[in-house]
């Protein structure tokens, strides 16, 4: 069986601690763990830590729990000098020097994540304390865990700072402390899951035992006296069941270490509590474990188990075939034995075993000269396990492994803190802007500068985890287009976008309903009205509130007859009909041409601009086919200004037919991946846009597509690009002019 190394809070290294220490290594790794054994202890002299354990003594057990874990020895190393940068800056400058780069990372490492212990231990605080932030406290302890791993480069930096954990706990043993509950509560909410997570049971078990002994110590006392009272029977018990599993597999020929598997107190109480169950009824108080050679083996000991004992229905498990997220693998099963209880039976092979005990520990090689190109899977290994520890909701459904594996391979977040030390998660690639959106939209609104650890710094500066933003605002005011402009970088996150347009349709519509009010007032002003109930009269022509009579009067909506005759108290029913009122030039020349065909005037779309309401409009007038339309801004158009003044004749929207379909051309520039033409028009079918003509060029990875379609009207059509330039890759989405 492969065990940690348990010490007690060594006050001085002794022959068997150091040769502990360097179990597995080399006479040069040796050396140097010699070296820095005394460079430490010199550093250290006397001095101790927050808890009243020695600094000394604290980095030897950290090193001890290392070594036991099959570390290398910069890890070793690393651990031994983890206080130095606190205690010696100096000497922290020349750790690389002394010890490598690779101790030196290590150690900074350590140094970052203890940034996190303040705000660890006041989030577990006030999740404990319960109150109407509970919940959001609890979620921001969710984020510090992912928070943990992605400021770390080298995953032995977790290791080592589980180890620490580890020691101080054991340390809180012998010295008892009021402190030790508070560390305790933070050590089963972030360190005993990420232990679990990474597959360290070893370190996991200890980190929640010791823990649980001092938050409940009454509870733990009477779990630990029950499993002492069953002992001479549970041994003698396991005794007889080892001798029968082992003469089965010995007459099929398989070769098998197996034992009793040492009881986990937290996790009984867990699943006492859990499940509601009586002590009697936890079917892992007597437990085997079962090692065999091969993956085959692993299935007919299973076999045999399952023929000496009767089986209980839905406790059996097959983590070889599904493992679970932190690649455990193992098979569980769990049997009634003839004097009616139940028996736990794990069975593995070696290296699953190695794992198992281990975790991402058991992959951790030693780097000896002239094997450096052998660790090229191993590499690629510790990627992969990288990639999957991700911060998501416990896996507790062996079947959803792989999706839980693409989930976290494509997981690209980072992680940065508010003054405060509120902990915000936002996508790779997140700016200032977007943190302060993330934090408030009224914040975001007002933002006009901000600073990364403390430096004043360009709204569009890409963040980065760990790093502490504070957002400098205006009083007043709003966000600027320049924002939405997606060359510049200001805006990375969706939500942060979406909040900006918003605010500029806010405003647009404050802009409409004041106009649309002052028109109101004026024509009841005239009428003699002023003091008439806008809201009955808004109610009389059939608006919901006064604010829908005032949009439509700004528009241009509003029947002119009717609103005189509601404003007076008369009847609409004796007001003959007539189209909505239409602005006409304010000048003497012949008024505008209305598109609907006032005096039947022929006139005709322009394909090459395809205008749609309310874009600007012009006329002008061809040779035999009435009045064609353009926008104001086509190309086309201004060249014939330029060439036909004199045919350029006024022209604007009527409201008689303007319902229907408008083409429209959608030009879409994007880095080419496959899917990508998928993803736009599942956009058009979820708009209920039909496209009437596509045309798709892809050069050196880069795409460009042109899309004709029909709309209904402007606002349709960019919704639809803005849902567009949502989508991965796409680098830009614009209304087009033909053959652009």
């Amino acid at each position: 069986m492969v065990s940690v190394v348990h010490s007690v809070a060594v006050q001085g290294e002794d022959p068997d601690s150091s040769r502990l220490l360097a179990d597995a290594l080399d006479a040069r790794e040796s050396g140097r763990l010699a070296d820095a054994l005394a460079f430490a202890r010199e550093i250290y002299a006397e001095t101790s830590l927050g808890s009243g354990e020695g600094v000394w003594s604290h980095a030897l057990g950290i090193a001890l729990i290392i070594a036991g874990l099959k570390l290398d020895a910069d890890s070793r190393i690393a651990a031994l000098l983890f206080a130095v940068p606190a205690r010696d800056e100096r000497a922290a400058e020349g750790l690389e020097v002394r010890f490598g780069a690779d101790v030196a990372r290590l150690v900074r490492g350590m140094s970052g994540l203890n940034r996190l212990r303040p705000i660890t231990r006041d989030f577990v605080a006030t999740g404990r304390s319960g109150g109407k932030n509970a919940q959001e406290t609890r979620a921001q302890i969710e984020i510090l865990r992912k928070m943990l791993l992605a400021m770390v480069e080298d995953i032995r930096v977790v290791l080592l700072r589980l180890a620490s954990r580890t020691q101080t706990l054991r340390y809180y043993t012998a010295h008892p402390d009021d402190l030790r509950v508070e560390v305790a509560r933070e050590t089963l909410e972030l360190y005993s899951p990420l232990a679990n997570r990474l597959g360290v049971w070893e370190l996991k078990w200890e980190l929640e035992d010791l823990s649980f002994r001092f938050i409940h110590p009454d509870t733990y006392k009477k779990i630990a006296k029950m499993l002492d009272e069953t002992r001479l029977e549970r041994e003698q018990f396991i005794a007889s069941a080892i001798d029968h599993v082992k003469r089965e597999l010995g007459e099929l020929g398989i070769a098998a270490e197996v034992y009793g598997r040492p009881k986990h107190i937290y996790s009984i109480w867990s699943k006492m509590r859990k499940k509601n169950l009586a002590f009697t009824d936890v079917y892992d108080v007597r437990a085997l474990r079962v090692i065999v050679g091969s993956v085959k083996d692993c299935y007919a000991a299973l076999g045999i188990v399952h023929n000496l004992w009767t089986p209980i229905p839905k406790e059996f498990d097959d983590y070889i075939s599904n493992p679970k997220s932190n690649d455990y693998r193992s098979l569980h099963t769990a049997v009634h034995c003839p004097d009616g209880r139940s028996l736990e039976v794990q069975i593995r092979t070696w290296e699953m075993h190695r794992h198992a005990e281990l975790g991402v520990a058991a992959h951790w090689r030693y780097k000896e000269g002239g094997q450096q190109g052998a660790s090229d899977d191993y590499d690629a290994k510790i990627s992969w396990l990288r990639q999957l520890l991700t911060w998501k909701e416990e896996v507790t459904d062996s079947s959803d492994w792989i999706r839980h594996y693409k989930e976290a391979a494509l997981d690209e977040t980072i992680y940065v803190l508010t003054p405060q030390g509120r902990v915000i998660d936002l996508p790779q690639g997140a700016t200032p802007l977007d943190f302060a959106y993330r934090v408030h939209s009224d914040l975001g609104h007002r933002c006009r500068g901000a600073k990364i650890d403390g430096v004043l710094s360009p709204l569009n500066t890409t963040l980065k985890t760990g790093q502490r933003i504070e957002i400098i605002t205006a009083k007043q005011g709003g966000p600027s287009r320049d924002w939405l402009n997606a060359a510049s970088n200001y805006l990375h996150t969706k939500g942060a976008r979406v909040k900006v347009r918003q605010w500029f349709a806010s405003r647009a519509l404050e802009e409409t309903l004041s106009e649309g009010k002052a028109l109101v007032i004026r024509e009841l002003q005239r009428l003699g009205q002023a003091g008439a109930s806008v809201e009955e009269i808004a109610k009389r022509l059939g608006f919901a509130k006064a604010d829908d009579l005032f949009v439509a009067a700004a528009r241009n909506e509003l029947n002119l007859r009717q609103f005189q005759a509601s404003a007076r108290g008369e009847s609409l029913a004796e007001t003959p009909p007539e189209m909505a009122v239409a602005v006409r030039r304010p000048t003497d020349e012949p008024k505008g041409i209305l598109i609907v065909g006032v005096d039947r005037l022929l006139t005709q779309l322009a394909r090459c601009c395809k205008p749609a309401p309310p874009d600007a409009i012009e006329g002008f007038v061809t040779r035999g086919k009435g009045v064609s339309i353009h926008r104001v801004d086509c190309p086309n158009f201004q060249h014939l200004v330029t060439l036909h003044p004199e045919r350029v004749i006024e022209t604007e929207w009527g409201d008689a037919e303007t319902e229907g379909f408008f083409a429209a051309d959608i030009v879409v520039d994007a880095h080419d991946r496959q899917g990508l033409l998928r993803d736009i028009s599942e956009i058009f079918a979820k708009g209920k846009i039909n496209v009437t003509d596509v045309n798709t060029q892809s050069r050196q990875g880069k795409a460009r597509m042109a899309f004709t379609v029909e709309i209904k009207n402007i606002t349709q059509l960019q919704r639809t690009l803005d849902m567009i330039h949502d989508i991965k890759g796409v680098v830009a989405a614009r209304r087009g002019v033909s053959g652009l």
